[in-house]
């Protein structure tokens, strides 16, 4: 690792005698470390390892008021999260003097008188561990995002191969995501909650790449033999989207599975009614028949805008979840559509 980087490590040096922490940092700034802080008050410790987010501390065992042990044991939480390294200084090298501050979090010794030498060799060491962990975490961390990404994109790719079978735009994944968005935040979803679904949502319909064309694209009306097949894209999607840890795409199976199912219990697949009915689900099929009746298909005209909103309000407590139909009202308000 290049030196100018571990000159760059910010180090904060505990210890209740001034000599040492002067000698300390004489010996650290003739030698390129710039970012030294210290204090000879133990209890200041907590506080300034907080604030200054250090990449090694150099601690002294033996103090008033706060001994080493007991500031390992302050730090243990945050040490466990930043790995931040801790060197330990003692005029006590026993055995069981560093048994005990090795379980407390230590990292290595610096045994007093300091030896200059051993000084910038060990606190090199452990920067280097720290900021080479640091950048290994940085690289999965990237890692997961770029795969994160790339499966993102293929799904949403896949939603628009189904979709642009029987939507030359296909533009209504995105337009079912960004209403099944508004209708959350209009029903006060944190932020958080809003974007999942925001990005979960246009993938309602991925079951679809499943249905054969014969039936999806059908300009007249479907037998029943024809639409038991077509419910299936919602078991088919569910599928498709089963087994990730991925919150959104779980989310998203979730929303596969049960956008079709009917506040009074006739939808489908499951037949489920009320709440037993997930709230995505609940949100996204009124999302989904605003966006399916506003907009031309093969097998129907677009309705106005007006008629599909008279039309969900409609519906309420019988197709759709009445709180969720309050939303969307409250949503098309907002947004200026009477």
């Amino acid at each position: 690792m290049p030196e100018r980087i571990l000159r760059q490590g910010k180090i904060l040096i505990v210890d209740d005698e001034k000599a040492n922490i002067r000698l300390l940092e004489i010996i650290l700034q003739q030698n390129g470390y710039t970012n030294v802080y210290s204090t000879l008050d133990p209890r200041e410790a907590h506080t300034l390892f907080s604030s200054i987010a250090p990449d090694i501390v150099l601690l002294d065992l033996t103090m008033p008021h706060l001994d080493g042990f007991a500031i390992m044991q302050q730090l243990r939480p945050e040490m466990g999260i930043n790995s931040v390294p801790i060197l330990v200084l003692t005029a006590n090298a026993t055995t069981a003097s560093k048994h005990r501050a090795l379980k407390e979090g230590a990292s290595d010794f610096l045994t007093k008188p300091l030896d200059e030498i051993e000084v910038l060799l060990r606190i090199k060491n452990l920067l280097e561990t720290r900021f080479h962990s640091a950048l290994l975490e940085a690289k999965v961390q990237e890692r997961t995002h770029d795969l994160e990404k790339a499966q993102l994109e293929t799904l949403q790719r896949l939603a628009l191969a189904a979709e642009y079978r029987d939507d030359d735009t296909g533009l209504h994944t995105k337009r079912v995501g960004t209403t099944a968005g508004c209708i959350a935040q209009a029903l006060k979803f944190p932020e958080t909650q809003v974007d999942l679904i925001t990005r979960a949502a246009p993938l309602h319909d991925v079951g679809k790449i499943g249905v054969s064309d014969a039936i999806l694209l059908k300009p007249g009306k479907l037998t029943d033999q024809e639409f038991d097949i077509m419910r299936q894209h919602t078991v088919i999607g569910a599928k498709m989207l089963s087994g990730s840890t991925s919150p959104w795409l779980q989310l998203a199976e979730e929303i596969a599975l049960s956008h079709h199912e009917r506040w009074d219990g006739r939808g489908y697949p499951h037949r489920l009614a009320g709440e037993a009915i997930p709230l995505v689900g609940r949100i996204v099929a009124v999302a989904d028949v605003f966006d399916a009746l506003t907009h031309e298909r093969p097998y129907k005209k677009a309705w106005p805008v007006e008629e599909a909103r008279a039309e969900i309000e409609r519906q309420s407590a019988q197709q759709f979840d009445p709180r969720v139909v309050a939303a969307f009202l409250q949503m098309c308000d907002d947004a200026g559509h009477s």
